[in-house]
Order: C-alpha cells, then sequence, then structure tokens
C-alpha cells in the first residue's frame, strides 16, 4: 500500500510536532508494508524526491504565506501526480491551502485526515473559513484525533463525529538513542542534576510565561529547549534569576541528554492550540513525572493527575509554582510518577501501536472504496 501525506511544512525545513508524527507514521509503517511519502511546502524546495528514513519527501516552492498559511501553485501538479500513484492519501489538519488543493485536484482515493488541532488564534478568518472547512471535513473517509478528550472538547469534531475516531499519537524507542556520556558531563557540568525541563517551540500558546513566573517565584531550578517567535520576550522576563537557563534548539543527542538529567518535565501550554504535546511522550518514555494544565486537549489524556504528575489550572503562575515546589520537595513520590508514565508509554503510545491502527484504518477505506 503506497500512502501520500500532505502537509504545509515537514523536515528539514520544520522540527514541530506535526512534522514528528507524520515522521513517526511513514517510518514505522514501513514493516506492515506500507510505503509513505511526504509532500510539502517550502522555501527552498528541492529539485527531486529526496529520502528520509526509509521513505521519500517531495517539495513545492512557497510563494505566499498569510495567517500562517503558505500557498503555493507549483504545488498543484505535483499533489495530482503524486496522489495518483497512491492508494490513500492522509491530509493534515489545519492548513485551509491544503483544502483547495483536494477539491481542485479531486483524487479518487480514499482520504484520511488527523485533526491536530482547532484553529484558534485566527478567529476572525475561521469564520471566513468555515464554510471550507466543514465541506473539506464532510470529504474525507475518515477522520482522527490524538485522543478521547480533543474530541469531546473540540466544536468543530463534534459536527462530524460520524467519521471520527481516536489514534493516540506514537514514539519508537529505537529513534531514541541515549545520550553519550561526554554529553551527559557537558550538560551536567552546565546545569547539574535535577532540573525541571521544558522542550517544545517557544510560541504563544506554551505558556512559558507562566513557567518563568513560578520558577522565578520559587527559585526553583528550570531549563528551557527549544526556539520560537517568544524567545525574546522570554529572556527579558527571566533576567535576574539565574536558575533559569534557555540552550535554544537542541539536537536529539542533547536533548536526550537533558531528559536524562532533569527530574521532571513541565509543559505549561494554556491554550487549545496545544492539542496533545509529543514532547510528553518523550518525557514518558524517559520515565520523567510531568506537570500539565487542564485545557481539554490531549495533555492530559497522556499525563493522568497524580499517577504520572500533577495537572494544575492553565495561566496560573501560583498553581504552576506549587506544583513544582510539591515535586521538588518529594523526589520519591516524583519518581514513582515516573515509572508509571513509562509504563503509560508502553501501553499506549508505542509507535508500532500507532501504526497498526492507521494501517487498520486505511484498509478499511479501501475496502469500503472497493465495495
Amino acid at each position: 500500500m503506497n500512502v501520500l501525506h500532505f502537509y504545509k511544512t515537514y523536515y528539514p525545513d520544520s522540527f514541530g510536532g506535526v512534522e514528528q508524527v507524520i515522521f513517526q507514521l511513514a517510518e514505522s509503517m514501513q514493516p506492515l508494508g506500507i510505503q509513505a511519502e511526504v509532500l510539502s511546502l517550502s522555501r527552498q524546495p528541492a529539485s527531486s524526491a529526496q529520502p528520509l528514513g526509509s521513505h521519500l519527501t517531495h517539495t513545492s516552492r512557497t510563494q505566499l504565506e498569510l495567517a500562517s498559511t503558505p500557498f503555493s501553485l507549483p504545488v498543484l501538479q505535483k499533489f495530482r501526480h503524486l496522489a495518483e500513484q497512491a492508494d490513500v492519501i492522509h491530509y493534515h489538519f489545519p492548513w485551509p491551502f491544503m483544502d483547495l488543493v483536494h477539491f481542485w485536484a479531486a483524487p479518487k482515493k480514499p482520504s484520511v485526515l488527523t485533526y491536530h488541532s482547532d484553529i484558534v488564534k485566527q478567529k476572525w478568518l475561521l469564520k471566513a473559513y468555515q464554510p471550507l472547512m466543514h465541506r473539506f471535513l464532510k470529504s474525507m473517509d475518515a477522520i482522527v484525533a490524538s485522543s478521547p478528550n480533543y474530541i469531546a472538547t473540540s466544536p468543530v469534531l463534534q459536527q462530524h463525529l460520524a467519521k471520527v475516531s481516536a489514534i493516540p499519537f506514537g514514539l519508537d524507542e529505537s529513534t531514541y538513542q541515549p545520550a553519550s556520556q561526554s554529553q551527559r558531563d557537558f550538560w551536567q557540568q552546565r546545569f547539574g542534576q535535577g532540573f525541571f525541563l521544558f522542550v517544545g517551540a517557544l510560541r504563544y500558546y506554551k505558556g512559558l510565561n507562566y513557567l518563568i513566573e513560578a520558577a522565578k517565584k520559587q527559585g526553583l531550578p528550570l531549563v528551557i529547549v527549544g526556539a520560537g517567535s517568544e524567545e525574546q520576550a522570554l529572556h527579558l522576563q527571566a533576567q535576574g534569576a539565574d536558575q533559569i537557563h534557555f540552550t535554544g534548539a537542541l539536537n536529539d543527542e542533547d536533548k536526550a541528554a537533558l531528559l536524562e538529567l532533569c527530574s521532571v518535565f513541565v509543559f505549561p501550554s494554556h491554550l487549545r492550540s496545544e492539542a496533545f504535546g509529543i514532547s510528553l511522550l518523550e518525557a514518558c518514555l524517559f520515565a520523567k513525572p510531568m506537570i500539565t494544565c487542564e485545557i481539554g486537549t490531549g495533555t492530559t489524556f497522556v499525563n493522568q493527575h497524580q499517577r504520572t504528575g500533577l495537572v494544575v489550572p492553565p495561566a496560573n503562575a501560583q498553581a504552576l509554582g506549587e506544583a513544582m515546589r510539591y515535586l521538588w520537595e518529594h523526589p520519591a513520590e516524583a519518581k514513582q510518577m515516573g515509572q508509571q508514565a513509562r509504563i503509560r508509554y508502553e501501553q499506549a503510545f508505542r509507535a508500532d501501536h500507532m501504526s497498526q491502527a492507521y494501517a487498520a484504518l486505511y484498509q478499511s477505506c479501501l475496502d469500503k472504496q472497493r465495495a
């Protein structure tokens, strides 16, 4: 079976959560006999297909970008050509231009859509986009959300429940190699051991201003890994707090070293733009307790309160700081929560679990079309 994934960005141009999900899907389905290819846009597109792991990537030039939505006329013909060769088209939502490409090309192939997030920030554009969006969602053969929590709290998904199912995201542990001793020593000399850790893009919905406020008030050590649009403002906010450190974006080996060295993983996203939080799965994989906020999405599907970590109200630096202080002062309980997080990874968030569920869905869509 051949599957074409379509999304606005992909490796190596962008390393967000959606891109990681696509990568994990493409790689983990190889043993099941499913060959994946990925089509995305790029400011510097490659002239031909490029290998990435065991799958191929294709790019078309980004010609215009409005409200975080890239557009490209060259991608129209490339999508149509690749769709003709595929057995299943796998879309990754949201990306309004993708809807237009779908209706223009009108591929006569089963269409599966992973619904990564509601549109939260561009509310005025959403009103204009809604008719096209609902028509696009209605045209899908299957819609997948990453958690039952998100299905229950998404007003958009509630209008398409007959087509919606939940398949949690998963990670392949073999893609996360242990850090070398030299890397561990390097980071331990810089930050010590037992700090609080955040890993992710520094974006408006991550709640990092509340995390910095909490760490400053509690005087607790915090390491923030990542880059993004909020970076400068966060650096300014953290001035004077010598125990708060920024590393910028890091490679996988450095990230693994910090995950091994930290005591607690903190993920303070406070808006529904954070639909799941792939970084939380990395914390589970490394057996780390977590602190998250209750925003009605997959963050509290991954992190179960008082089992794998603590859950606090969103946009509340006081509650966040109290949770950090509690785990700091109760290391044995924190370690036990981390062990439960690792068990939860094994039970619910392995890449092979995800790939098997998607493979069954692909086959079901193909069978229905043939019938």
